[in-house]
């Protein structure tokens, strides 16, 4: 994929070599290969005026590291080049990217407009917001656009949706509600996070705000927690001086930034071997006699598939499916597997399996979750790094023990 130059509308260089190269010059740190880590809380200043300076913003510099750090500046630099974004914004969780963005964006009066189904600690806060500080909103399935039309009013501040959607892996039109919402002045915020900007990139598709869990694929390794949000120049700035620095204190490490960068070096390679093997495997389990439904988007057979041709390029690690059975199969054979592991989280190295109804989306009042298309006997699974063929083996033994505990039970 090569990226697009915004001034000459020229290609430049290509994603791998941004994720590596971008924003970065050994001969300015002493040849240092690897960005410094810079393992401050506060800066020093060359003089008294030169600290007042700073801290007015009458010139630029560092001073506290929960506003700014080297380390972390360069990540924020470089998740904005992948996203075609003009500034990023670092925070010590997916989490702390939300909340410092909403925190920032919207007052008193203001309505909002969500997708019904989203991951459950952002539902959560979204209750939050209506249960204790009275923001009205209202929460539609944005695969349809009559419906998202009827929903923005003029009050609407801002539109919130992930697409795909956790953990149904259901698709948003970007475009199209971006469209609508951009009428009535309302800003658009994208979770990202499922695709990355390898896979996805919302601005190009009229968004105005990206976050991301870089927990996930942007990390890849499965051993930091962190967030990302992308968007103007302007609108970051306003979002890190405010939601950040003063309400959420949401201010991601050194160290963790410079594990972030490390694994956006190698996310091209990873996410093109999680989408072919996740394929594989959404393949594998679309023929199985022991499957009831498989939602993945690469699939012919899934309902959004040609919007997924349209505004991803290739089609993710994460699959939701359902066994014959239900609740009680779908831990029958997440109980059996040897190989893939059961937790939450996902993009990482390993291949991982949970059950969303009890787990990751437990926030959600049952009517409402099962209206989100969340049912009990649903799973998520996130492919790993592991050789495709043995994930298969994994799942084909399980789902054949599973059985057999089934009928011997029954």
């Amino acid at each position: 994929m090569k990226l697009i130059d915004k001034d000459n509308k020229k290609p430049t260089t290509g994603f791998a070599t941004d994720a590596i190269h971008w924003g970065y010059k050994p001969s300015s740190h002493q040849g240092a290969l690897n960005p410094p880590v810079y393992m401050t809380s506060t800066f020093a200043f060359e003089s008294a005026e030169q600290g007042a300076s700073i801290f007015g913003g009458e010139e630029k510099g560092y001073f506290y590291s929960r506003i700014s750090n080297p380390t972390v500046a360069l990540l924020e630099e470089r998740i904005a080049r992948l996203e075609g974004a003009e500034a990023g914004l670092a925070t010590s969780s997916g989490m702390g990217a939300i909340c410092s963005v909403f925190w920032s964006l919207i007052q008193h009066g203001d309505e909002l407009v969500v997708d019904q189904t989203l991951y459950g600690c952002t539902y959560a806060f979204f209750r939050t917001l209506v249960e204790k500080f009275g923001i009205k909103i209202l929460a539609v399935d944005m695969a349809d656009l009559k419906a998202v039309e009827e929903a923005i009013t003029p009050k609407t501040r801002l539109v919130f949706f992930e697409t795909p959607a956790n953990p149904t892996l259901r698709l948003v039109d970007i475009a199209a509600v971006s469209s609508l919402a951009h009428k009535h002045d309302a800003l658009v915020i994208v979770d990202n996070t499922f695709c990355t900007p390898y896979l996805q990139r919302p601005l190009e598709f009229g968004a105005d705000v990206i976050v991301h869990s870089a927990t996930k694929y942007l990390g890849g390794h499965g051993d930091l927690i962190a967030g990302l949000a992308v968007g103007g120049a302007e609108m970051i700035e306003h979002v890190r001086l405010s939601g950040l620095k003063d309400l959420t204190g949401a201010a991601l490490s050194p160290f963790d930034a410079s594990q972030i960068l490390r694994g956006i070096k190698t996310l091209e390679i990873r996410m093109d071997r999680h989408s072919q093997s996740a394929a594989t495997v959404a393949r594998y389990l679309d023929s199985h006699s022991a499957i009831e439904a498989v939602y993945y988007p690469g699939l012919e057979s899934f309902p959004q598939h040609e919007l997924a041709k349209r505004q991803m390029s290739q089609f993710g690690g994460l699959i939701a499916f359902e066994v014959k059975g239900g609740i009680v199969a779908g831990r029958a054979l997440m109980n059996s597997l040897k190989l893939a592991t059961l937790a939450v989280s996902l993009g990482d190295a390993e291949t991982l399996i949970q059950h969303p109804a009890s787990m990751t989306h437990a926030p959600y009042e049952e009517e409402v979750r099962q209206a989100a298309g969340i049912t009990d006997g649903l799973v998520r699974l996130s492919i790993g790094l592991e050789c495709v063929d043995d994930i298969i083996a994994d799942l084909d033994q399980a789902l054949t023990q599973e059985y057999v505990e089934l009928a011997q039970a029954g």
